[in-house]
């Protein structure tokens, strides 16, 4: 039987306990699981790339069968040079349908063959997203639990001389 291979792409800036958790449950269904950074600097990332890849390694490093590499060019592209067969994506609500069911379509068109499966968070995370955590982070509010722990001392660091009047 064919291994199955699914690429999991995203900004991840940075890397949370929701982007984990389809990780996880990704593992479940496909035999590798491979999480493909986007360079992205139209969102101007506050983590570079180099620290979104670290923060994402060290968090799935216990698990066989996943890796974590960036990619800057078209996802389909990439999806194809990974002989990968199927693009996952995370949906939290449904405000990210439209963009993603767009996305899917496009990637649809440009090759028939490979399949976007949409997955949720499980609820404990359906409400997390990278900006929220950020801005939490930025005013010292505590977001253990809700990110890996390389996440919350890479966010610490990157706000440690921020000023709250």
């Amino acid at each position: 039987m064919k291994k199955r291979t699914a690429v999991y792409p995203g900004t991840f800036d940075p890397v949370s306990n929701g982007h984990l958790d389809l990780i996880k449950r990704g593992l479940r269904i496909f035999d590798k699981v491979i999480v493909a950074v986007a360079l992205n600097p139209a969102k101007n990332p506050l983590f570079n790339i180099d620290e979104r890849v670290y923060f994402i390694r060290e968090a799935v490093k216990v698990w066989k069968n996943v890796e974590v590499e960036p990619f800057d060019n078209l996802l389909i592209d990439y999806v194809k040079e990974k002989k990968a067969d199927v693009i996952i994506k995370g949906l939290r609500a449904v405000s990210d349908f439209e963009h993603e069911l767009q996305m899917s379509l496009m990637n649809r068109r440009l090759d028939t063959h490979i399949e976007t499966v949409f997955m949720m968070p499980s609820e404990e995370y359906s409400f997390l997203s990278s900006k929220v955590l950020k801005e939490v982070a930025s005013l010292k509010g505590d977001i253990r639990g809700m990110v890996p722990p390389a996440v919350v001392e890479g966010l610490k660091r990157k706000f440690k001389n921020r000023k709250i009047k």
